[in-house]
């Protein structure tokens, strides 16, 4: 079985210069967590996923780095919650987005996806073809179509 024969053909995505708040706006109206981001040719440029947004919202505690001749110290954060959550939504959606993307190829094999998922521990795979958006791929299709034909 091949990607395309078990994609979603219909991707919620963003544009490459949207914000932050129209990821959010988008998460929260189709009920997902995580979105492509797209350039005008609908060309993947990077990913973002509710687990990009908590790092950004979730307190930063103070860090001090002490190496033998290198000492660093990284500020924690001094805004509120409220302040960094506020402040997030203004931003450009690729400050904070993946710009590695794992994706598959239209006519990628379900047993190759399926080991993707699984080895690098995410949630959804894009689908491309001639470097362009087409579908995408999450752990449940691949576990419905594995198992339906023997169930």
């Amino acid at each position: 079985m091949k990607a395309y024969e078990i994609m979603i053909p219909q991707v919620y995505k963003v544009k490459e210069n949207d914000t932050v708040r129209s990821v959010i706006e988008k998460f929260i109206q189709h009920n997902i967590g995580g979105l492509p981001v797209v350039n005008d040719r609908n060309q993947i440029v990077a990913y973002i996923s509710d687990g990009d947004i908590m790092r950004n919202i979730g307190k930063h505690e103070n860090r001090i780095f002490d190496a033998y001749s290198y000492f660093a110290y990284i500020k924690g954060d001094d805004e509120e919650f409220e302040e960094r959550v506020h402040k997030l939504l203004n931003l450009n959606v690729l400050q904070i987005a993946k710009r590695r993307v794992i994706k598959v190829s239209w006519n990628e094999e379900i047993e190759n996806i399926a080991s993707i998922l699984g080895k690098k521990q995410i949630k959804k795979l894009p689908v491309e073809r001639n470097g362009v958006l087409v579908g995408i791929i999450s752990r449940g299709d691949v576990i419905r179509h594995s198992f339906k034909s023997i169930m």
